[in-house]
């Protein structure tokens, strides 16, 4: 399914984003808030893509592509992840290349996808993580309604290193 803001198309990714995605994927700046660091093997970047597209075909993972619908710029990708269909909730992750910074991209990308996940999904719950310091994902998680419900010590092991993470939820 095709979501379309005023600005922003969002479309299921596919192993052929996997170019696209390499870019932000690659920059240590981007990923220093993510769970895994930067990526330098593109081949690596292509198999993370072709997982997520094996998430979306059994349903426990959906990601979308964000793409400029007037440029066709490929901008970054907002994900639905551990999804549990039973308790109808999941979990909202968003990734946007530092070109596209500043300009409520993530926002509007995610409030899209939120808009789809009360319905046609039929969810009634989602949750997000962000790292501590990541205040640019806090601000995005506040606009869209989230709620600081947690604080999450050594929650992340990133290449060795614990992270403590803030969790935020949503009720649809």
């Amino acid at each position: 399914m095709i979501l379309e803001t005023e600005r922003l198309t969002l479309a299921p990714l596919t192993v052929e984003d996997a170019p696209y995605v390499y870019p932000f994927m690659s920059d240590p700046e981007v990923m220093a808030h993510w769970d895994r660091a930067a990526i330098e093997d593109p081949d690596e970047v292509k198999a993370a893509v072709a997982g997520q597209v094996a998430e979306m075909a059994d349903r426990t993972g959906l990601y979308w592509a964000i793409r400029h619908t007037h440029s066709g710029a490929f901008l970054g990708y907002c994900e639905l992840v551990d999804l549990d269909w039973r308790h109808y909730r999941g979990e909202l992750g968003f990734i946007v290349a530092r070109a596209g910074w500043g300009q409520g991209f993530a926002t509007e990308a995610a409030a899209a996808l939120l808009a789809h996940c009360a319905s046609p999904l039929g969810l009634k719950r989602m949750i997000a993580r962000t790292h501590v310091g990541d205040i640019r994902s806090e601000k995005v998680l506040r606009k869209l309604g989230f709620e600081e419900e947690g604080y999450l010590k050594g929650h992340v092991d990133r290449d060795g290193e614990r992270r403590d993470c803030r969790l935020f939820g949503l009720l649809f």
